[in-house]
């Protein structure tokens, strides 16, 4: 049976498709408004009280990239807030819960994440937000609003002014954002930027979490590894992109060897500058005889967001008692391509087709094990993530965790910044600067 949500986003990108290509004057009708929306302000005219944002109205291409103004008094919100506004836009005015604050967002980073989310292929993103969305996680800026109600026992006090940066589970994508104060820390001084505060929150707090499932890392605010097996090499694929750059950092911290995987040459240098003890350059070498080489008896981890191209290889690359760590399905989604043609759609069916799949028996007898997960489902384990962004904030302020390198754009270059992310071709972060 094929899954509704997903037939509706390939009809749309189809339409998309269509439309771009044959009737691009038409584009104008596939664009669905906002009640929220101030229609007076034409072409993101920026208006120093109310809020600019990027919204999405439906599944689509580069086009449904929208940047809007909202009614006065209107912001940004996550979906872990809906008791406050249902997503992605809070009431006009709305009362500050003493739990939330709202930030003026100066910066804000792009994930591939979110270009699935514009093609309506997001699963938490169509289950708790739906059309239209506000997309991205990581925000940084300064406080500008807090409740009327002062609790003095708050641990995550924050006041008018703080520098602060974080997650909101969407709706990072706009310069005003309502969001939980347990989701924030205070900028450290050794970041010297909004937009390189931007590029750490939920590319690192995936990479802690992925060691945690791993079984190197317990969440606790102690922190410290606690993995006894000898056998302490981890291969990390796109160890030079937005989260293999932290997990790379973060493995050597806890003592492992790293062999970090690229697709390019150019970026060789910056998986060695990252920390990685071997890297293995996949256009340039046979892959899995140089990882074979790296660790001949496999490896006790391997980190695989690529999805069908690899997983598979993987798996028979595990050590007895290793772990195989899924975040991401890269590979299946379109690279290099701003539209998806009814081709593109032909093509990702074909690859969810040969998805491999693995038997409950083999893993018991091979002994080894599959994991997933997706942090924008993690609306209720706020403890889980708090303590977690308290270790990555203990490591960035003693100097052991870098932040990647970063792509600056205004946000006004939106289009640009999906493109670019969409080619495979970036390393680091790109971050969207709100001024």
């Amino acid at each position: 049976m094929i899954d509704t949500t997903v037939l509706v986003a390939a009809l749309s990108n189809i339409v998309s498709w269509i439309v771009t290509t044959f009737l691009p004057s038409c584009l104008k009708y596939l664009l669905p408004k906002s009640p929220e929306e101030d229609t007076s302000c034409i072409d993101g005219d920026k208006r120093t009280n109310q809020t600019q944002c990027i919204s999405i109205g439906r599944p689509g291409g580069m086009e449904q990239l929208r940047l809007i103004t909202l009614r006065e008094g209107i912001c940004t919100i996550g979906y872990n807030v809906k008791h406050v506004s249902l997503p992605p836009f809070a009431q006009a005015n709305v009362k500050i819960p003493k739990d939330c604050v709202i930030i003026k967002n100066e910066s804000f980073s792009v994930n591939y994440a979110d270009c699935t989310i514009r093609w309506g292929l997001y699963e938490s993103a169509i289950r708790y937000v739906g059309w239209p969305i506000v997309p991205g996680f990581d925000v940084a800026g300064t406080v500008e609003s807090v409740s009327d109600d002062i609790d003095e026992n708050d641990q995550h006090k924050l006041a008018v002014g703080d520098r602060v940066f974080g997650c909101t589970l969407f709706g990072a994508y706009s310069n005003r954002v309502l969001i939980p104060k347990k989701q924030l820390r205070r900028i450290p001084d050794c970041i010297d930027s909004f937009a390189k505060a931007a590029a750490f929150p939920a590319v690192s707090l995936t990479a802690l979490y992925a060691l945690h499932l791993a079984g190197y890392f317990p969440i606790s605010k102690s922190g410290g590894g606690r993995n006894k097996f000898t056998n302490k090499s981890i291969l990390i694929h796109s160890c030079a992109g937005g989260v293999g750059s932290f997990l790379v950092q973060m493995s050597k911290i806890l003592g492992l060897h790293v062999v970090g995987v690229v697709g390019r040459s150019s970026k060789v240098q910056d998986a060695i500058d990252l920390g990685c003890d071997v890297v293995i350059d996949k256009s340039n070498e046979d892959l899995w005889s140089a990882a074979e080489k790296a660790s001949p008896n496999g490896f006790l981890t391997i980190m695989d967001a690529n999805g069908v191209s690899t997983l598979n290889d993987s798996y028979k690359h595990l050590a007895p008692s290793g772990r195989l760590i899924v975040f991401g399905f890269h590979s299946n989604l379109p690279i290099g391509s701003s539209m998806l043609s009814p081709w593109e759609w032909l093509k990702m069916a074909k690859k969810v087709a040969v998805m491999p799949s693995f038997d409950a028996m083999d893993l018991t007898v091979s002994n080894k094990s599959v994991m997933g997960f997706n942090l924008s489902f993690f609306a209720e384990e706020v403890e889980i993530l708090s303590d977690m962004f308290d270790v990555i904030l203990k490591w960035i302020e003693d100097g052991k965790l870098k932040c990647p390198r970063v792509c600056e754009m205004p946000m006004a270059d939106i289009a640009k910044a999906h493109t670019f992310i969409q080619s495979g071709t970036s390393s680091g972060k790109i971050v969207l600067t709100t001024d």
